[in-house]
C-alpha cells in the first residue's frame, strides 16, 4: 500500500489512535454498520484485524507508510489519546497548524464542542441512526476489557515489528497506552 500525499501546499491532519483501542473500535464499527461484515465476537475479529483482512487493511503498514512522512512539514500528526488528555491544546495546535488565529473564547467555544459527549449528543439530535455507528465510548484503554493475554501479546509482536522506535510508534505512547 503506496499512500499518496498530496500536494505539499496542502495541508494534511493525521488522527491515529493505538493500536489495541483502534481494533476494539473497529470491531465495534463492523458490528453496528449494517454495509459491513459482522463477526460472531471479538475472537472472530482479532485475527482477521492482525492479518489485514478487513476494510481499509493492515492498521500496522498504514502506520509504516504514514512513518515516511510523518516529518512532512504539511502534515501533523495529533493522537486520539493526546485530544482525550488535553482537548483545548489539541484544539491550538490545529489551529496554529492551520494558520487560525484563535482567542480564548473561540478556544473555549471549540473545545467544548469537540467533546466526545458534546458531538455524540449533537449527533444525535441530527442523525440518530448514525450515533450508534459512529460513537460509543469514546474512552481510552478499552481493550482491556478484550484482549485475551495471547492476544495483548500478539499485538506487542506487531508493533515491535512494524512501530517500535519510529517517531510515529513514539507519538502513540504505546507503553502507556497498551501495557
Amino acid at each position: 500500500m503506496e499512500t499518496n500525499i498530496a500536494h505539499p501546499s496542502t495541508e494534511l491532519i493525521l488522527v491515529f489512535r493505538n493500536p489495541k483501542d483502534t481494533a476494539v473500535s473497529y470491531y465495534h464499527f463492523h458490528q453496528t454498520n449494517p454495509g459491513l461484515v459482522s463477526y460472531n465476537g471479538w475472537d472472530e475479529f482479532f485475527p482477521k484485524f492482525m492479518a489485514g483482512e478487513v476494510c481499509w487493511g493492515s492498521y500496522f503498514e498504514y502506520a509504516a507508510e504514514w512513518e515516511k512522512h510523518i516529518e512532512d512539514e504539511n502534515l501533523l500528526v495529533i493522537t486520539f489519546e493526546e485530544l482525550k488528555q488535553n482537548l483545548y491544546e489539541g484544539v491550538k495546535s490545529l489551529a496554529a497548524f492551520l494558520g487560525f488565529s484563535l482567542n480564548e473564547e473561540q478556544l473555549q467555544s471549540i473545545t467544548k464542542k469537540g467533546d466526545f459527549q458534546a458531538m455524540k449528543s449533537k449527533s444525535q439530535e441530527k442523525n440518530p441512526s448514525l450515533v450508534n455507528i459512529f460513537y460509543r465510548k469514546g474512552e481510552v484503554g478499552d481493550w482491556r476489557n478484550y484482549f485475551s493475554e495471547a492476544q495483548n501479546l500478539e499485538m506487542d509482536a506487531m508493533f515491535e515489528k512494524y512501530l517500535a522506535g519510529t517517531k510515529l510508534g513514539k507519538k502513540l505512547q504505546y507503553d502507556v497506552y497498551c501495557k
